[in-house]
């Protein structure tokens, strides 16, 4: 059963940075990604970003873009977020989630909620004025 546990959220100003880890274990030869969403109250669950487990590819919403970077430790079976230049706008919950469907192309990354398989319990990341 896979199980995804994420750290590292937690209060900063604006113009800081923190740095998200998501735990994976219970990870097969089949996981294809992993992705970054988060939810701020109100709103709906946002693609952040995603990385291919396989092979070495990236994406970015246009929203962290040269912020932001995903990064992972397959040896670890852990996913990074690095967060730079944080605004208030970037408060939200921050969860972790893995993509287990087979796709004939393996640089394919999901951006939508429902193509992930399963879910981390959340971080929550508070950014202030």
């Amino acid at each position: 059963q896979v199980q995804l546990v994420e750290s590292g959220g937690g209060l900063v100003q604006a113009g800081g940075s923190l740095r998200l880890s998501c735990a994976a274990s219970g990870l097969t030869s089949s996981t294809h990604s992993m992705g970054w969403f988060r939810q701020a109250p109100g709103k709906e669950r946002e693609f952040v970003a995603a990385i291919t487990w396989k092979v070495i590819n990236t994406d970015y919403a246009d929203s962290v873009k040269g912020r932001f970077t995903i990064s992972r430790d397959n040896t670890k079976n852990t996913v990074y977020l690095q967060m730079n230049s944080l605004k208030p706008e970037d408060t939200a919950v921050y969860y972790c989630a893995a993509d287990l469907t087979w796709y004939s192309e393996l640089y394919w990354l999901a951006h939508r909620a429902s193509e992930y398989d399963h879910w981390g319990q959340g971080t929550q990341v508070t950014v202030s004025s």
